[in-house]
């Protein structure tokens, strides 16, 4: 397990890429559990299988099929993640968010990414779609920052600000996209945990107390890394189960899979959408 990367190390990894495809991303795509589907629309792709990049961590969760696709969406140039490595799999926060790394280093401006996660909020049920407004990084705030460590002076700043972490432009537009394609949608606080048990009921009536909406075991890391390096950056979840503040029911990966089922023609519909208009 890496700690740490050396610019020469991240940019080992952006040759092994360029080896291997003929394009130029500009927007990068991180898709989560059950997501992995919308990238079956980018045209002419490029395939890039986990295991053939050096350092790049390999998911072992069911959902997450393990490869970079690469081609043409809307117009736009993407580097899309087809599953994403965590945390609880025993990476570090530097492997977790080596791509985000990577994807600067490849011109990537623009990251857009998306998550499976649990209703907080009493609202939401599954198949809603959440954009993030902001979220509440529990994992940093408890020692495991992604930045801890050597700061990269030639990505961004030793103490990056994270006061508009998710951009406000890309979020209205989102919005405005989902409006106009009749889908139900929240923006809302999503609050990243190390996982992999999922939450107690006290933990949830916890976390409702201090003003999340959305919980998961990914993404704050990757958004954190994205915004030291000065990309923007959209977020979406997709909610996959109820609010489970009593704990009169139990949550399943199974189920997680299921909703994504559901949520990849919403979620396809709004990143075509942006993309066309960016």
């Amino acid at each position: 397990m890496k700690e740490y990367f050396t610019l020469a190390e991240i940019d080992e990894v952006v040759q092994a890429i360029r080896n291997n495809t003929k394009y130029k991303p500009k927007v990068g795509l991180i898709l989560g559990s059950g997501l992995g589907d919308l990238a079956n629309s980018i045209e002419d792709p490029d395939f890039i299988s986990y295991k053939n990049i050096p350092y790049w961590p390999t998911s072992t969760v069911h959902g997450h099929t393990g490869q970079l696709v690469i081609g043409k969406l809307e117009g736009q140039t993407v580097i899309t993640m087809q599953g994403r490595a965590h945390y609880y799999e025993g990476y570090s926060m530097a492997e977790v968010t080596l791509p985000v790394r990577v994807m600067q280093r490849l011109g990537v401006e623009i990251l857009i990414v998306t998550n499976a996660a649990g209703a907080i909020n009493p609202e939401y049920v599954p198949g809603d779609v959440m954009f993030l407004s902001d979220h509440i990084a529990m994992i940093a705030m408890t020692g495991n920052n992604p930045l801890r460590g050597p700061n990269l002076d030639e990505f961004g700043p030793r103490f990056p600000d994270m006061s508009q972490a998710y951009d406000r432009v890309l979020l209205e537009k989102a919005r405005k996209i989902a409006d106009n394609n009749n889908l139900n949608t929240f923006s809302g606080v999503y609050v990243s945990l190390s996982g992999p048990s999922f939450e107690s009921p006290a933990d949830l009536r916890f976390l409702r107390a201090i003003g999340a909406d959305a919980v998961g075991m990914s993404t704050v890391p990757e958004v954190i890394i994205a915004r030291h390096s000065g990309l923007r950056v959209l977020g979406i979840s997709g909610i996959s189960n109820k609010a489970n503040l009593d704990g009169t029911t139990i949550t399943t990966h199974d189920e997680v899979l299921e909703a994504g089922k559901v949520l990849v023609p919403r979620l396809t519909t709004i990143v075509r959408g942006l993309l066309s208009e960016i």
